[in-house]
């Protein structure tokens, strides 16, 4: 009998090893060339120029994500799981804001803490402020929309920790809390092992082991940041030529309650990461998004968004998920509403 198996072709295989992201990249310019062509040297342009403007902080961010991974500074953060539980939701909340763990590197780290018996309290506050802010999106985000709105959603970032340990905490004897893990959770993620397991060493540039990592995340970090955001600037400029602005006006723009409900709502599927919301988010705000619905906008999503949201389903129970998304709700509800009030 003839083998009938046929090996994938060589574009094929190219093509399968190319990032999605590029390829989302260089279609939606192929896209723009297709179809409205005088527009594509301006769109290429305007992204280049925001990526040149944007590039002091994607350096920090690139060298402040180096220096923490290779001196084991997030090592610290398992601190947070200590001692009495008020105090470690309050400190797991504040880690959770500033810790530079990608969304999967959560999964592990999570993992370990809920096998030796963290209560879910403290790992819900960590949950809900990891994926919200960490030193590079600080400085992306402090670069594209501003020193004060980098702040209020750090400090939204820990209120929504705190609001949800707390409440799980208050309600921990019901039955959307009890027995919360699936059966036999399995740490899996990007992390190679429990970020708690060695005591930082500050001057990691004398251990060439140390050497390594800072330049293997620095270099992952700067691919990951450029490819996001120049995804987002693209989408910025097709955004900011073809989106009316009295449309986002009208839908997302004034004072009241709805334009934050709206942001909230729409955020969840609407996110990429949040690197990539916060050019789309300065768009919007350009176009007539009020503040308040892009803080909660961006808070709501970059708690609901996929990689974030995994790492919650892959460890616990529906109920106690469905508890975690509710928890981005009402808490960036809140913060939007604040920060309509202030900002």
């Amino acid at each position: 009998m003839a083998d009938t198996t046929q090996s994938p072709a060589p574009f094929a295989k190219a093509v399968a090893r190319i990032d999605r992201v590029w390829l989302t990249i260089a279609a939606t310019l192929a896209a723009v060339a297709l179809l409205d062509l005088p527009q594509l040297v301006p769109t290429v342009s305007f992204s280049v120029s925001a990526i040149a403007k944007t590039a002091p902080f994607i350096l920090f961010a690139v060298l402040a994500i180096g220096y923490l991974k290779a001196s084991g500074a997030e090592n610290v953060i398992a601190k947070a799981f200590e001692g009495r539980e008020t105090r470690m939701i309050v400190m797991a909340a504040l880690f959770g804001g500033i810790s530079p763990f990608c969304s999967c590197e959560v999964i592990p780290f999570i993992a370990a803490m809920l096998a030796v018996g963290a209560p879910l309290s403290a790992v819900m506050a960590f949950w809900l402020a990891s994926p919200l802010m960490d030193p590079a999106m600080f400085a992306i985000t402090s670069g594209t929309l501003g020193f004060e709105f980098a702040i209020a959603k750090t400090l939204s970032a820990v209120g929504l920790g705190l609001l949800g340990g707390f409440t799980t905490r208050l309600f921990a004897a019901t039955p959307v809390f009890q027995d919360p893990l699936r059966a036999r959770p399995q740490p899996k993620g990007c992390g190679t092992k429990a970020p708690y397991s060695e005591t930082p060493v500050w001057s990691f540039w004398h251990d060439a082991d140390r050497r390594e990592t800072f330049r293997s995340a620095a270099l992952e970090n700067a691919l990951f940041l450029l490819k996001w955001l120049s995804l987002a600037y693209v989408i910025e400029a097709l955004m900011i030529h073809y989106v009316p602005a009295d449309w986002i006006a009208s839908v997302l723009g004034g004072d009241g309650f709805r334009p934050i409900l709206l942001g909230a709502l729409v955020g969840a599927p609407a996110y990429l990461n949040g690197y990539a919301a916060v050019p789309l988010v300065d768009a919007l705000l350009a176009q007539g998004m009020s503040n308040g619905a892009a803080m909660s906008f961006m808070l709501a999503g970059g708690v609901s968004c996929i990689p974030a949201a995994i790492a919650v389903w892959a460890l616990v129970k529906p109920r106690v998920f469905a508890a975690y998304l509710s928890y981005a709700l009402v808490g960036s509800l809140i913060a939007g509403t604040l920060w309509q009030i202030v900002a």
